[in-house]
């Protein structure tokens, strides 16, 4: 990719291992149109390095950060907790956790903390590169390896709500309600207008109106939402 370095997305790493990182670095490039603004060995430092970047650069610039790839397994202060600090900053960026293949329960700690999509330490370096774009760009990642079992741990343990309550739905339609649903199932919005027998433009559109009614940001959030408010029950598929 070329073009001028403000084009470039900007990403802090978070990671206590330094292998880890140093492999990051290696596939998120320059060259292929990112830069790695800084690094973080720990949750904790998250926040300082978050401000250190929200500062003007000098020359009439903004060093900002276009997502966080954020490790979940961390010694002092884990990502869960830093995720839910990131997010609750006005200008947070968008946040891609990393985990390993067990890590179900710690992942769907993650979506609750607003963590706009996760993707296995073991994937492929193309799939890297196309969710960090994806999230800089503000959209979601899921890794399909993975989300069944993320979506089982909400079915079955959701902290928050086991009733739906009629303020949750009030603003949605009843077809606005059935999309949502079919979200939180992890449903995509082809699968949903088959199911539904509609157009993919009109899910999109059906989406976009629950988002804003909603006040929710993806479609992370609104499988949180969703479970929460018991609009989703336990070992639906």
């Amino acid at each position: 990719m070329s073009g001028a370095v403000d084009q470039l997305v900007r990403v802090v790493l978070v990671d206590d291992q330094e292998l880890v990182r140093s492999g990051l670095r290696r596939i998120l490039r320059r060259r292929d149109g990112f830069e790695i603004v800084a690094e973080c060995g720990d949750g904790s430092e998250v926040p300082g390095t978050l401000d250190e970047l929200a500062t003007p650069d000098g020359e009439g610039g903004d060093r900002g950060v276009d997502v966080v790839v954020m490790d979940l397994r961390m010694r002092t202060v884990d990502g869960i907790t830093a995720t839910a600090g990131v997010v609750a900053r006005p200008d947070g960026p968008p946040v891609l956790v990393l985990t390993t293949f067990d890590d179900d329960e710690m992942l769907s700690g993650a979506l609750r903390a607003g963590a706009a999509g996760f993707l296995l330490k073991d994937s492929s370096a193309d799939d890297l590169i196309r969710a960090v774009r994806t999230v800089a760009d503000g959209g979601h990642w899921l890794d399909p390896s993975v989300t069944g079992r993320v979506l089982q741990q909400f079915r079955t343990g959701s902290p928050v709500a086991a009733a739906r309550t009629s303020a949750a739905t009030d603003p949605l339609t009843a077809r606005e309600l059935e999309v949502l649903q079919a979200i939180a199932l992890g449903r995509s919005n082809g699968e949903i207008a088959d199911e539904l027998v509609i157009s993919e433009l009109t899910v999109k559109s059906h989406v976009g109106r629950i988002f804003t009614k909603l006040g929710l940001r993806d479609r992370p959030a609104a499988i949180v939402y969703a479970y929460d408010n018991g609009l989703v029950s336990p070992g639906r598929s």
